[in-house]
C-alpha cells in the first residue's frame, strides 16, 4: 500500500487537498452521513477534535451516500448542515464513494490495508473509522457502531 499521505482528495469547494499537508499528524478518516442513525457521532468526532487537535490529531470526514441514501445533499448543503447542526470544526470533504469501482482510491487503500469482518475489502456502513499514524500508515479500523469515546485511548497511544 502507498502511504495515506500519498493521496490527494477533493474538498467540498472542488479544490484539491494533498494529504502530505498532514505529515506528522495522526489522522482519523471517517465516512459520514448526516441522516444516518449514527449521525450523532459527528458530535463525538467534534469532541475528539477539540480534545486532541492541539496534540496532533486531524479528523477527515468524507460524506458518502452509498448506504440507503443517507447523505443525499450537495456538498454545499452538507457543509452547511455540519456547521449549523453539529458545529463541526474539522474538515468535511467532498462527497465520495467508498465501495465499488468508483470508490475513492484513499478508501480502496484503507480497506486493503485494514480489511473488515472476514477479510472483506469493503465498508459495510456509514461511520467506519480508520486510524492512521504520523507516518501515514493505517493502524486500526473501527466499526460504525463504535462510540467515539472508545477511540480516545488508541488515539492517545499514537499521539
Amino acid at each position: 500500500m502507498t502511504s495515506v499521505l500519498d493521496h490527494r482528495v477533493r474538498r467540498a469547494d472542488g479544490s484539491m487537498l494533498d494529504l502530505r499537508e498532514f505529515e506528522g499528524r495522526v489522522l482519523l478518516i471517517v465516512n459520514t452521513a448526516s441522516r444516518c442513525i449514527f449521525a450523532d457521532q459527528l458530535r463525538g468526532l467534534q469532541d475528539l477534535h477539540e480534545r486532541y487537535a492541539g496534540a496532533g490529531l486531524t479528523i477527515l470526514a468524507f460524506p458518502c451516500n452509498q448506504f440507503r441514501d443517507q447523505e443525499p445533499g450537495s456538498d454545499e448543503e452538507i457543509q452547511s448542515l455540519c456547521a449549523t447542526r453539529f458545529g463541526i470544526g474539522f474538515p468535511v470533504l467532498a462527497k465520495v464513494e467508498v465501495n465499488g469501482e468508483a470508490a475513492l482510491p484513499l478508501f480502496q487503500d484503507l480497506t486493503a490495508a485494514l480489511p473488515g469482518l472476514l477479510g472483506q475489502r469493503r465498508i459495510r456502513w456509514n461511520f467506519t473509522k480508520f486510524l492512521v499514524d504520523r507516518q501515514g500508515r493505517p493502524v486500526r479500523r473501527f466499526a460504525p457502531a463504535t462510540p467515539c469515546r472508545l477511540l480516545r485511548r488508541p488515539i492517545e497511544a499514537l499521539l
